[in-house]
């Protein structure tokens, strides 16, 4: 049998446990914000209904630069993160090369001496969300050009048979593509927490409960869903 290093003896099962609570956390809040209840939708929940909307309005615009513009406007936010991702991640890398500084910093904060295989694995953890973000946003970037070329595809008139039908496919891509930026937005909120754990287990658990509330709030409580919640015509509006 194949004996693991004795470095690793010096992982305890509060790190296992903060580990496995900040994976919780990146799986578990996706699954939820994705597949949130129908009474009580999550702000992504809500967006894709508009965007749904905006294809509909956007089969009888005219002119439709507007509409262009917001897509370039998604696309250059997918990619500006894109970059910065890569940038982390070469980062991450520089880090793993000059393992004496970080090893200085962090046993000073923390008063203790563990083997150079310790903070390998640690920055080993940052750089799985970081790589997973970058591919999230890239893949995001690419279903952005694709909508923007369906879009392309809609005919300008809005009795077209196949109007109504590509704007759809338009709108359905446009989601997937939110789906998969905000999932790389998770990766980076998970790898910001994930960097609690060079000071201990009990740093990344607090790091990791923070990121869920803060993950939360903002699909569940924050006032911008409130703001998309309100009905968009008044109660007492008596138009048909």
């Amino acid at each position: 049998m194949t004996r693991l290093p004795p470095e690793l003896g010096v992982f305890t099962l509060v790190d296992a446990a903060s580990v496995a609570l900040l994976l919780l956390v990146w799986i578990g809040s996706s699954l939820l914000i994705e597949h949130a209840p129908r009474r009580f939708p999550s702000s992504s929940n809500l967006m894709a209904d508009y965007r749904r909307e905006w294809m509909v309005q956007f089969v009888s615009r005219d002119p439709r630069i507007f509409d262009a513009q917001v897509i370039g406007q998604l696309r250059q936010g997918t990619s500006f993160f894109a970059s910065a991702s890569l940038i982390a991640i070469g980062g991450a890398l520089a880090l793993l090369g000059d393992l004496d500084r970080v090893m200085g910093v962090a046993e000073d904060l923390t008063a203790g001496d563990k083997p150079v295989l310790v903070w390998e694995i640690k920055i080993l953890l940052i750089m799985v969300f970081l790589v997973n973000a970058f591919l999230k946003f890239v893949w995001s970037n690419r279903l952005f050009g694709y909508c923007a070329v369906l879009m392309g595809a809609v005919p300008n008139t809005s009795d077209h048979p196949a109007a109504y039908r590509r704007a759809a496919k338009a709108a359905e891509i446009n989601i997937t593509a939110a789906r998969g930026f905000n999932r790389g937005l998770r990766s980076l909120y998970c790898a910001l927490a994930a960097v609690a754990w060079l000071l201990g287990a009990w740093a990344l658990i607090v790091a990791a409960l923070l990121t869920a509330l803060v993950l939360l709030r903002r699909e569940f409580a924050s006032v911008s869903r409130a703001v998309l919640m309100q009905p968009d015509v008044p109660p007492d509006d008596t138009r048909m």
